[in-house]
């Protein structure tokens, strides 16, 4: 299950400037770039065309346990895979197991579960996240 991860991430890179709304796993395969979305439509589009049960998942990524410097925490997607008899998460963006995900919502991919969804002219001025670990 782990190859089609690796798979993805050797076969782009990631770039925030990059982001698109529409691209498609095919696109994000032939232009070798995207956001952890894209990554994880194609890892979910490769595992559907072998007839594995994969699912889109969205939520918070803390950066906790990362080695300085490291990124601030993000909103990030992943995907869940059907194996066995339960689910588990893989993540075709990030190369190192993460402590800590929060997840928000799950669905067959980002259309049904989008970061945000606005009608009408709109402006993000700002989006922060922060996670702090309870002891």
């Amino acid at each position: 299950m782990q190859a089609i991860c690796d798979f993805v991430q050797s076969a782009g890179s990631f770039d925030y400037m990059q982001a698109s709304a529409t691209r498609t796993a095919s696109e994000t395969l032939a232009g070798g770039h995207g956001v952890c979305r894209d990554f994880a439509h194609l890892a979910i589009a490769l595992r559907r065309c072998m007839n594995i049960p994969a699912r889109y998942c969205t939520g918070y990524l803390s950066e906790s346990g990362e080695p300085e410097p490291h990124a601030l925490d993000d909103f990030a997607a992943w995907i869940g895979v059907y194996v066995d008899g339960r689910w588990w998460v893989f993540d075709p963006r990030n190369k190192t197991r993460r402590i800590e995900r929060i997840l928000i919502a799950r669905g067959r991919d980002a259309a049904d579960v989008p970061l945000t969804q606005t009608f009408g002219p709109n402006k993000l001025t700002q989006f922060d996240v922060w996670i702090d670990r309870l002891t």
